[in-house]
């Protein structure tokens, strides 16, 4: 069975930074591609970037601010957001892009505000 919780969403202020994690459990995401999607209020979920091996890729929104690792040993995806915006208030949300079913998490809360 294929578990994602995500977790470390917090109210911050602009510039701020702060780290999600995804816990997994079900998938062996070293062989995987797994993504990091988020929706804020009244917009369709979007893409923020996804992680294979040691690649990643990342949206034009994101890019140069945000950098997703992962650590297998924890079974667990980071998502190190830095120089946060009020436009990336959202929930976000992590992604199995593995496995036929492709699972999602519960998501967690960002909120970037001053």
């Amino acid at each position: 069975q294929v578990h994602l919780v995500e977790s470390g969403g917090d109210v911050v202020q602009p510039g701020r930074s702060l780290r999600l994690s995804c816990a997994v459990s079900g998938i062996n995401f070293s062989f995987c591609t797994m993504g990091w999607y988020r929706e804020a209020p009244g917009k369709q979920r979007e893409f923020v970037g996804t992680i294979s091996g040691a690649r990643t890729e990342y949206a034009d929104s994101v890019k140069g601010r945000f950098t997703i690792s992962s650590d297998s040993a924890k079974n667990t995806l980071y998502l190190q957001m830095n120089n946060l915006k009020p436009e990336d208030t959202a929930v976000y949300y992590c992604h199995d892009l593995c496995t036929p079913k492709r699972f999602w998490g519960q998501g967690t809360q960002v909120t970037v505000s001053s």
